[in-house]
């Protein structure tokens, strides 16, 4: 009976916000950029970006520590984070430029919160700090700023970020276990080439790990994408890896071979949309390994609200315990470009599974009411490739299910708020494993401030 309770009380909770707000869309012209006061000859521009968050479970990993008594084990804590950045354009007299970028960010974790999310704790210490040049308009034929070269702490993702999206760790000594404010790689040198529909990037990139995990994980790689239109992206990327020995040798001299198409190739159905993406790893037995993903998407956008529905199958795969060669997947350094993309499900993707030795079937409903807010409900079905690998005993596929159910209210220009209500339950898998039956309850409520 819990589970039909809550679907009901989350189709409720959206539905009264989109009516309350219903008059509140954003509005539609792109306020000045803030002036920073600092003499010319340099463009400045001031950011500060900041957020707040309250989390909370309910029988936290599918546990009660009282097994047999009615009692809810519960546990809640809070995050917090700042990020003020400066940045600048220096127009040359070739019409190029020269740029850089300089912020901070200062994060807490406070209230009590959970092993899975690390202690409290908090930190303030430089993100961004980069400097870069571009052709601007040099070269015409090519393009406006045809080429383009930064080196310094600097984010950068490929793709919609299933293996590249996030230069930074958090949580830990850092803070800021969910908000993940830091993006910046430790290091980041990236030459980039984009003559018409075609982009061609050479990038090296070390990441910016935790001081107690220091794994030395650094790569380089070439990346193309070709823009059919505006509704067509294809790519291909090739990663070479590095780690310590000692700590990551699965990682150290590790190739990846990625190769995606994101598209809606059907001029008379452009609401219809498909997304298909291929990885493998290679690093001889050390790591032998592949995944994929296939999604396809329908909105119907003349329709009031705009009801979006997608099916996604996810997999990644895992290490077979019969053989000496080391299957499972690397799933590298994911980002979140969307509401379970890359990190599957506010509970499971979050806090007890990666993307390794998985399967997923995702199931998502989204709607707009108004320009305003966004919500959604979204179904996930959790398997295993290799039950072996997953614990002792472990003979069955099935993992868990989930529910989440997000609603992001973008307030106005400066000012947005997501709440999430998520429920799973587990599955064969996590039974045979710890003998853990109890649902695992989440919600979250995050306030987030950009200027």
């Amino acid at each position: 009976m819990v589970l039909p309770r809550l679907v009901l009380a989350l189709s409720i909770m959206m539905l009264a916000t989109a009516v309350v707000v219903r008059a509140q869309d954003v509005p539609t012209d792109k306020p000045a950029p803030p002036s920073t006061g600092l003499p010319s000859p340099v463009d400045w521009t001031f950011n500060l970006d900041a957020a707040w968050g309250g989390f909370g479970f309910g029988n936290s990993l599918f546990t009660d520590p009282k097994e047999g008594v009615p009692q809810n084990f519960g546990q809640r804590w809070m995050e917090g984070f700042v990020k003020p950045a400066l940045s600048g354009v220096y127009k040359l007299k070739s019409s190029t430029e020269l740029y850089g970028k300089l912020s901070a960010a200062g994060e807490r974790t406070y209230a009590s919160p959970p092993s899975l999310v690390g202690p409290v704790e908090s930190s303030f210490l430089p993100e961004d700090l980069s400097i870069g040049w571009r052709s601007g308009k040099a070269f015409e034929r090519l393009g406006e700023n045809a080429l383009d070269f930064t080196v310094g702490r600097a984010p950068f993702t490929v793709g919609h970020g299933l293996l590249l999206w996030d230069g930074a760790a958090e949580g830990g000594s850092r803070g800021g276990y969910w908000s993940n404010a830091r993006k910046a790689f430790a290091l980041a040198a990236i030459a980039r080439f984009k003559p018409g529909h075609h982009t061609v990037e050479s990038f090296y990139l070390k990441k910016d790990d935790l001081p107690e995990h220091k794994t030395g994980s650094r790569l380089w790689g070439s990346n193309y994408e070709f823009r059919l239109g505006e509704t067509s992206t294809f790519g291909a990327t090739y990663m070479k890896w590095w780690a310590k020995p000692d700590v990551r040798p699965d990682r150290n001299e590790l190739n990846v071979f990625n190769v995606r198409a994101y598209t809606a190739p059907i001029p008379a159905a452009k609401d219809l949309s498909f997304e298909l993406e291929y990885a493998a790893e290679r690093n001889h037995d050390a790591r032998h390994s592949y995944a994929w993903i296939a999604q396809s998407a329908y909105e119907f956008s003349t329709v009031a609200w705009k009801p979006k529905l997608t099916y996604r199958y996810a997999f990644f795969q895992g290490d077979d315990p019969a053989t000496p060669r080391n299957e499972s997947f690397d799933p590298l350094f994911p980002g979140f470009s969307d509401w379970g993309s890359w990190w599957q499900g506010e509970i499971a993707g979050e806090y007890f599974l990666v993307n390794s030795n998985l399967g997923s079937h995702l199931v998502r409903a989204h709607v707009a009411p108004t320009k305003a807010i966004g919500g959604g409900l979204m179904f996930y079905k959790f398997l295993l490739d290799q039950p072996g690998s997953y614990g002792p005993g472990v003979t069955d596929k099935n993992l868990a299910l989930e529910l989440d159910a997000y609603t992001d209210w973008k307030i106005n220009r400066h000012f947005t708020a997501s709440v999430v209500l998520a429920f799973a339950d587990p599955q064969r898998a996590v039974q045979q494993s710890s003998n853990r039956t109890a649902n695992f309850r989440y919600g979250m409520v995050f306030l987030a401030y950009s200027y």
